[in-house]
């Protein structure tokens, strides 16, 4: 089918960037992923993701009172002794391979 139709939209430009450098590095031109992503929402008759508030949010240190950074220091002791943990060298490897560092 013969792409005709244009597309016009206003978009932060520092997402603009990096979502292009991401498509660049991908081989993928925005206007083939614009595209899929349409595609997409056609097929799943939807987002093709979930759109939601998340159930928790990144802790802001400065923001966190002093009773707050004590109980996060308590729950990471506690996962400390529980075992629920994993050493730096396997949390950076994670990263490097997650962010293809």
């Amino acid at each position: 089918m013969a792409k005709t139709a244009n597309l016009y939209a206003r978009i932060e430009p520092e997402v603009k960037e990096q979502a292009e450098s991401i498509l660049e590095t991908l081989g993928i031109p925005a206007s083939n992923a614009i595209n899929m992503f349409y595609k997409q929402i056609i097929l799943q008759r939807g987002l093709p993701f979930d759109v939601k508030i998340p159930k928790s949010r990144l802790l802001d240190i400065s923001e966190m009172t002093e009773s707050q950074m004590d109980k996060e220091l308590e729950k990471g002791y506690d996962d400390m002794k529980a075992g629920r943990i994993k050493s730096a060298k396997t949390t950076f490897a994670d990263i490097r391979k997650d962010y293809d560092l």
